[in-house]
């Protein structure tokens, strides 16, 4: 079970033109902002990631309005793992509870939670928060994530587990999310 006190949310590469060939591209949109919503509320930390903004373009403005007070941080590489500045940015967070959310899943969100996986971080990669371009890529990403040691989860069973309880004002603010 995740807990608030060691969880971090990783946002990867939602970006430009790609983003907007994502399979069901409306619903993994709305997902993420209920999902960054949430994690704002219950205050954990988000990292967020964008791959080679110059060519891409930035994050698509449907997620980025949710991360005012984030800044993105630029990569090169596949998996955020071998970019300095992450891993900089992931070790002062002293989190090893790490969810994993973006596109392209079998690719950029793959590496990144395969290598996290091995760094010794438990992952659950939040399968209504990463698409691809078709649903098949998707479902493969989800899958070796998997085999490699991660779980799946989706945004209302995550910010449920967060909680643990219904109760108080955070619980009352995630349930106006997600009606």
């Amino acid at each position: 079970m995740f807990s608030i006190d060691n969880t971090i949310l990783l946002v990867i590469d939602v970006q430009g033109q790609l983003a907007q060939l994502m399979h069901e591209k409306e619903q993994l949109f709305k997902s993420f902002g209920t999902l960054i919503q949430g994690m704002k509320i219950l205050e954990v930390p988000i990292l967020w990631m964008e791959q080679i903004p110059k060519k891409l373009g930035p994050t698509t403005e449907a997620v980025s309005k949710y991360l005012i007070k984030e800044k993105p941080i630029e990569k090169f590489s596949f998996s955020c793992c071998s970019n300095p500045q992450f891993n900089e940015e992931f070790k002062k967070a002293g989190k090893t509870q790490v969810l994993l959310t973006g596109i392209e899943t079998h690719i950029c969100v793959f590496q990144t939670g395969y290598d996290l996986i091995h760094q010794g971080c438990e992952v659950q990669v939040v399968a209504d928060c990463v698409s691809s371009r078709t649903k098949e890529n998707k479902e493969i990403g989800i899958q070796r994530i998997v085999q490699s040691g991660g779980e799946v989860t989706c945004v209302e069973m995550i910010l449920f587990e967060l909680l643990k309880a219904a109760q108080g004002d955070k619980f009352k603010q995630v349930i106006k999310l997600i009606k």
